[in-house]
């Protein structure tokens, strides 16, 4: 883990041109930004971590609310710094986790949903220049939601002996990253 996140660039995902489209790029691209896999997973984990509703609000929140995000960000709506934006999202993620932190529902939908606006937006600019922007759309919103799964299952680890203790670690270093990300878009 570490040496992963050693060799990474902060929004590695979030090249912003020559975007080749379609399904199979668009479903690569959240593969390619460690930042992106970590939030995403991150949005899973918490969700499990928390239980119901949230075990499935959260991860069809985040791309329903991504999607508003891609569509400011196609029509150049002005943001704070998008990539702060991202980093925070790791950080506060993880911390979430990590804390165990249970807040109730709408805070915790709004929590996703904000930092679902930041991930949006930084695919959204990247949309006009992609051949097939809707192909494309639909490949990075199904990973992202194999992401979110992929973080539910590690967090159904907490229900086991000691799951939880794994849980909040990764949740830990989830942060770490995030603050690692942070350092890099300030």
């Amino acid at each position: 883990m570490l040496s992963v996140l050693i060799m990474a660039s902060p929004a590695a995902a979030h090249s912003g041109t020559g975007l080749p489209g379609g399904l199979a790029a668009g479903f690569t691209h959240p593969f390619s930004g460690f930042d992106h896999m970590l939030a995403m997973v991150a949005v899973g984990l918490w969700g499990a971590f928390l239980g119901r509703p949230l075990i499935v609000l959260l991860p069809v929140i985040f791309p329903a609310v991504m999607a508003i995000g891609g569509a400011l960000g196609i029509a150049g709506v002005p943001l704070p710094p998008v990539e702060l934006g991202i980093a925070l999202s790791v950080l506060v993620l993880g911390a979430m986790i990590a804390g165990a932190v249970r807040p109730p529902v709408w805070l915790a939908c709004a929590i996703v949903a904000v930092f679902a606006i930041f991930h949006g937006y930084a695919h959204g600019t990247e949309l006009p220049s992609a051949a097939d922007p809707i192909g494309y759309s639909l490949g990075f919103v199904l990973a992202t939601g194999l992401l979110h799964v992929a973080g539910i299952g590690v967090g159904m680890v907490k229900d086991r002996p000691g799951g939880t203790v794994i849980v909040r670690g990764a949740g830990a270093l989830i942060a770490a990253c995030g603050l690692w990300f942070l350092g890099q878009a300030l």
